[in-house]
């Protein structure tokens, strides 16, 4: 019965500690990705960056789905 017990909370710390990571890391990636490929004559760049930093992965998921594409079929990078 104790083992169980001790169990979930570990189990628990694996699995959000992996989606910590996981999360971290793309956010890490999105916002190496704007910061290098992003066209830098406008201040959609500054911009982008700053909604990364401050929203963390929500804000690189955001980049992700909405822009990274659009910027991929403009300039081929």
């Amino acid at each position: 019965m104790e083992a169980a017990v001790l169990a979930i909370p570990i189990l628990m710390v694996v699995v959000f500690g992996t989606f910590g990571i996981l999360g971290t890391a793309f956010w890490i990636w999105m916002l190496v990705e704007c910061a290098m490929r992003e066209p830098a004559d406008s201040n959609d760049k500054i911009m982008w960056i700053l909604i990364i930093v401050l929203t963390h992965w929500i804000g690189a998921l955001i980049y992700f789905l909405a822009r990274r594409p659009q910027r991929i079929r403009e300039t081929g990078a």
